[in-house]
């Protein structure tokens, strides 16, 4: 008996020391979260509610939410002879939406493949730019099959984001996601349909965040993917990233690839992108971009040094715009950018994402590092015209005025005449270049005023801020040398 009640005793005596060292534990734990934190609840409340989440490995419920919002897009794009897709090179980064199709007997039509992602029951859908880029027709089917005629509401190319409707109500609208929140390590699903194969569900985990692959060629593009190995492909772009509990985190733009199909790694645009464009877009059909007024480069390790900086945390100052926000703050050159607002920016992307949440006219705060003393600075963004106000869309009405048609350069024309900007002249119609010019049709216009045109929109925006006269530059096709006309615009 008494061999018996020795090692119950022995045990009861443990267990009350165990239970006193928890019970210190505990309190001091309990402790240094409420001298560390301000929130302990906050905090309390995401490790014990969201941390099981993470290891979550059942992603039934998050296809299952997602799936219905997801649609396929089907856009009806001029083409030459040959397929955009064979025309792309042998870029490593790849815009994937397309399985160019072409239209038999139409050689001037051609049908590419894209997904988009409804985001109010009433009908806005939101793609990639390049899925919809020069359609003449955009047709949306929806999960269950219906399809509808769109309308391109809006599009922005600095971003890849495009916001396009169809005349439908009680709609499977997604629930949006703090892309912030996302966390390297974390597991995500692809929503998409790759090569028209509908309703294409895959998964994969964030290996990467604000990453720039220089994809976009836009001087004034935003490049801050989220990067996940969730296997992606041809079909799949403007298509839905999302967390475990189904929602909305990024939209599915590019994948690193040799050979145009997966091969390894995808890139999304992060949702606090998305979502700030298309308000624009509902709101004034044209993306309101925030400025800072600086040209910016990562910490290296050799900055570092030359500067004797504790860490490459931050964003260094590399010049001003004169007169510029940041110039009037008394932002300087060589500062290094800890923060905008209460983000930490590391990195360049970085930086451009957390600006790219704002409009001109907003008041931020910029947390900086100047010989190794913190400041913190007040700034108004500004728009790039170097004020503060909204930018209206440049009227189409404009070209009524000239009496032209349009249309931007494939990438086969811009490849054989070796320009990666212009317009072409498709149609002369009653107006100024009738009636004031000897231009015809087939002309490609280069620049306007020495400044180069992008694209159709770039034409018709910088159009809207001449008055009086201007002088284009060009050429045609076929004849060598350049070609100059001008005309009155009063």
């Amino acid at each position: 008996m008494k061999k018996l009640i020795q090692p119950i005793f022995i045990g009861m005596l443990s267990a009350a020391i165990g239970g006193l060292v928890v019970s210190y534990m505990t309190k001091s734990n309990l402790q240094y979260i409420e001298t560390t934190s301000t929130s302990p609840a906050k905090l309390t409340d995401y490790k014990t509610i969201l941390a099981p989440d993470k290891f979550n490995m059942d992603f039934t419920m998050a296809a299952e939410i997602s799936t219905p919002s997801v649609v396929h897009i089907k856009s009806i794009v001029k083409s030459e002879n040959e397929s955009r897709s064979q025309s792309r090179g042998n870029d490593f980064f790849y815009h994937f939406f397309r399985d160019d199709y072409p239209s038999y007997g139409k050689p001037k039509e051609q049908a590419s493949s894209g997904s988009g992602v409804i985001v109010t029951n009433d009908g806005y859908i939101v793609t990639n730019h390049h899925v919809i880029k020069g359609a003449t027709k955009v047709e949306v089917t929806l999960n269950d099959k219906r399809s509808f005629a769109a309308e391109i509401v809006g599009k922005d190319p600095t971003t890849d984001i495009a916001l396009i409707k169809i005349d439908q109500e009680n709609l499977p609208n997604i629930e949006w996601g703090n892309s912030d929140d996302v966390e390297i390590g974390e597991w995500v699903l692809a929503v998409g349909n790759p090569f028209n194969l509908a309703s294409t569900v895959t998964a994969g985990i964030v290996s990467a965040k604000g990453r720039n692959i220089n994809i976009l060629k836009d001087q004034a593009a935003i490049e801050s993917f989220i990067q996940t190995d969730a296997a992606v492909n041809p079909g799949n772009s403007g298509g839905a990233l999302v967390d475990l509990a189904g929602n909305l985190v990024g939209i599915n733009t590019a994948i690193a690839t040799p050979t145009g199909t997966y091969a390894g790694y995808s890139f999304a645009v992060p949702t606090n992108i998305v979502q700030k464009v298309i308000r624009d877009l509902k709101e004034y059909g044209i993306v309101q971009r925030a400025y800072i007024g600086v040209m910016i480069q990562d910490v290296t390790n050799e900055l570092a040094e030359s500067m004797n900086l504790a860490n490459l945390n931050g964003v260094y100052v590399q010049a001003l715009s004169e007169g510029g926000a940041a110039d009037e703050a008394g932002i300087k050159k060589g500062d290094i950018i800890k923060k905008i607002n209460d983000m930490p920016v590391n990195t360049a992307p970085e930086l451009q994402e957390a600006i790219a949440q704002y409009r001109p006219g907003d008041l931020i705060s910029i947390t900086l590092e100047r010989e190794g003393q913190k400041a913190l600075v007040n700034l108004t963004l500004r728009n790039k015209k170097g004020n503060t106000k909204i930018i209206n869309k440049p009227s189409s009405k404009l070209l009524d005025v000239l009496g032209v048609e349009l249309k931007d350069l494939s990438d086969n024309l811009k490849q054989k005449h070796r320009v990666n900007h212009g317009v072409q002249i498709d149609k002369i119609l009653k107006g100024k270049i009738k009636e004031e010019t000897v231009v015809r049709e087939g002309f490609i216009i280069t620049k306007m005023d020495d400044e180069y045109v992008k694209n159709t929109d770039d034409f018709i925006e910088k159009l809207s801020d001449k008055s009086g006269g201007v002088m284009f530059e060009g050429f045609y096709p076929g004849r060598s040398g350049s070609y100059y006309f001008a005309l009155g615009l009063n």
